[in-house]
């Protein structure tokens, strides 16, 4: 019982249901607060220029020249205008931007921008420079090309952040992450009008910053993989010449083993100490009672606090198990003699010194959860991983808080789960007073199972969702429409360099020694690295020298491939119209006619081997999918026999293999209930 569409009018069909999908009115995103469309077209010549007014200073010229060369490399036309600096700045121009003074780059400056294009003029007026970059983002969003050339359309615009604290945290410390990939994602979260770059730069398994005071902690903690200060430098400058807030987190009293590879005697147990190579959470941890722990961080924070130049700067915090702590004679008699009753209340104790060096320094605490305590001043920002409701209870105790809980991109969520958790829902239980505290949130990129060639396509584009989520009003949350602009801005952010979509094909031909990647990648398509850190429990045991080049890391945390042929199984039982039907059979086709040839791929590249299960079950399962079509297109049932059988298919398709999972199951099993 097999249907068949031949393979030219697939391949078209496929074709005019993605552009279906992903054709728009527009792509912004983050959603502007308010859009008002009006009539006619911005025409662009090789004449556009640009020009600036008010009070502008340096950074918004090196902007709107970052701008003019993007919109240039797009469209081809050889501006004629070249750099933009104060010595050149034209007194007209097409496009001019308005600044009524220079940004700072601390929590709370105003952002805002008005943007109205016209048919034969663009004006952006904006409070601060910061206003007007991001005024810039949306233009270059808005080109637009016809049979007639590259145009804006007219519209007026008025917009401002939902929430002050945008952030993305990049953990550079498990695996080591060089400057060219800090700049590349900085470029990426401006476009995305983030606003902050939290720089997790120790763990269990690296120090990754030079000290001058404590050399001892880049040259044997880091395994050579570091950041001078000199880079450090310039990345802050890079960040700050985009409006983005860089501040540092340093992990501590745990998550600390790798400092005790120089310093041991600050360790709550004797050394000596190693790098950790694996992945969890280990004992090693300060030792909160000597005075030296402390001399230690005034000197070290001292050095890093005048590095750099934010306000907040991050303590961790996280996960200390205790297990040094109980089995120390010393702390627990200090514990005693103190009245201290648990680990927590000796953390408090531990973070309240801490505070107290950083407060000397200027500087305002931030910590994750653990570190909330009724003993803990107010003047500190606590960064919910938790949950909400750890965030609201900081709320409403009067504590500065942050969401980053459902927006763990390392979970490998679809973007659909990120960008329908919003930091402050309709039912918030919160007073308006509380909800002030609520300062945004961070996406986090926790670096254990990516590395260098992979981060990329583990934060972008799903972190486009979660931008929009801190930026744009709360009523935006279409997911459907967020989906369509989502496959516009992924393209639009390679601009900056991003890896996410152009390793996906390499990886592919490494797997395949080079040989044809067409029936693996047809298979990659479909599948998806498993959720919720089950890559850890499924046979492999991972350390930081592990291969990260298999399948699993070259697919894509989210399968566009599978949620269109999804859409499809669900458009097709609304209304059984052979639109739909004939394309989710090219579909089935295709995959069950793709085994065999992955196969032979397969005696090429063992590597690719351990998911030719998984390729075979995909062959079955298309082929009940292409019989359960039949049977409905009949108005039939299945019989029994016939009934048991799908059911062991669909099982067996379910089962991951090499960490990675069939992301097309769900469709096909919904056809299978329409005959049982």
């Amino acid at each position: 019982m097999k249907l068949r569409v031949p393979a030219i009018l697939s391949f078209v069909l496929i074709l005019i249901f993605s552009a279906k999908i992903i054709g728009s009115e527009h792509s912004l995103m983050p959603v502007p607060k308010e859009i008002k469309w009006l009539e006619g077209k911005f025409r662009l010549t090789n004449e556009f220029s640009v020009s600036i007014k008010g009070s502008p200073n340096e950074r918004i010229y090196s902007a709107a020249t970052r701008m003019l060369r993007r919109l240039d490399a797009r469209t081809g036309l050889f501006f004629n205008q070249d750099f933009i600096t104060p010595a050149n700045n034209l007194d007209s121009s097409e496009f001019i931007i308005y600044v009524l003074s220079e940004g700072r780059v601390v929590l709370g400056e105003d952002e805002s921008y008005k943007l109205l294009i016209e048919e034969n003029s663009i004006n952006v007026h904006a409070p601060t420079d910061l206003g007007a970059m991001h005024a810039m983002e949306t233009f270059l969003q808005l080109l637009q090309a016809d049979e007639e050339g590259y145009y804006l359309p007219m519209v007026e615009i008025n917009d401002e952040p939902r929430f002050q604290w945008r952030g993305l945290m990049m953990d550079v410390a498990r695996h080591f992450m060089p400057v060219d990939v800090i700049k590349r994602n900085l470029d990426a979260m401006a476009a995305m009008k983030m606003n902050v770059f939290h720089w997790h730069l120790s763990e269990d398994q690296g120090f990754r910053i030079e000290s001058k005071i404590f050399p001892q902690l880049h040259e044997l903690c880091s395994d050579g993989q570091y950041f001078t200060q000199a880079q450090v430098k310039d990345i802050l400058k890079y960040a700050e010449d985009r409006g983005i807030r860089v501040y540092p987190e340093f992990d501590i009293p745990g998550h600390a083993t790798s400092w005790f590879v120089a310093f041991p005697e600050l360790a709550s147990a004797t050394g000596p100490y190693k790098i950790e190579r694996q992945w969890g959470i280990f004992d090693p941890t300060f030792d909160p009672t000597k005075e030296e722990t402390y001399e230690f961080f005034d000197k070290f924070f001292g050095e890093m606090t005048e590095l750099f130049p934010d306000e907040y700067f991050h303590i961790g915090g996280d996960e200390n198990n205790g297990k040094q702590w109980d089995a120390n004679e010393g702390i627990q008699e200090f514990m005693k003699a103190k009245g201290i009753e648990d680990n927590h209340q000796l953390q408090a104790y531990f973070n309240q010194r801490i505070l107290k060096i950083l407060t000397k320094y200027n500087k305002k605490m931030v910590g994750w959860d653990e570190i909330l305590h009724d003993d803990m001043p107010t003047n500190i920002v606590i960064q919910s991983w938790r949950g909400k409701e750890a965030m609201i209870e900081s709320a409403k105790k009067g504590y500065m808080t942050m969401l980053s809980n459902g927006y763990y991109i390392d979970l490998i969520q679809p973007a659909s789960f990120h960008y329908l958790n919003d930091p402050l829902e309709d039912d918030t239980i919160l007073t308006p007073e509380e909800q002030k505290r609520i300062l945004g949130g961070e996406a986090t990129s926790w670096a254990e199972l990516v590395t260098y060639e992979t981060v990329d396509s583990r934060i972008w584009p799903r972190t486009a969702a979660i931008a929009e989520r801190f930026w744009s009003p709360k009523n935006v949350n279409n997911i459907d429409d967020m989906y369509r602009r989502l496959d516009r801005i992924s393209f639009l952010l390679e601009e900056h360099g991003l890896l996410h979509i152009k390793n996906y094909e390499m990886m592919l031909r490494r797997l395949t020694d080079n040989n044809d990647i067409i029936y693996l990648k047809t298979l990659v398509d479909i599948v998806e690295p498993v959720k919720i850190y089950q890559r850890h429990f499924q046979g492999v045991k991972y350390y930081q020298h592990s291969p990260y080049t298999r399948i699993v890391d070259a697919a894509r945390p989210e399968s566009k491939t599978a949620m269109l042929f999804n859409k499809l199984i669900d458009e097709f039982l609304i209304d059984r119209s052979a639109q739909y039907r004939d394309k989710i059979i090219s579909y089935l086709n295709l995959w069950e006619n793709n085994h065999d040839k992955l196969t032979e791929t397969t005696r090429l590249s063992p590597i690719i081997s351990e998911i030719i299960p998984m390729s075979e079950n995909l062959k079955e399962l298309s082929r009940i999918g292409l019989e359960a079509i039949m049977l409905i297109r009949n108005n039939e049932k299945a019989p029994v026999k016939w009934k048991d059988k799908a059911t062991g298919i669909i099982e067996a398709a379910k089962k991951p293999y090499g960490q990675v999972e069939l992301r097309v199951t769900a469709g096909i099993e919904k056809l299978l209930r329409h005959v049982f």
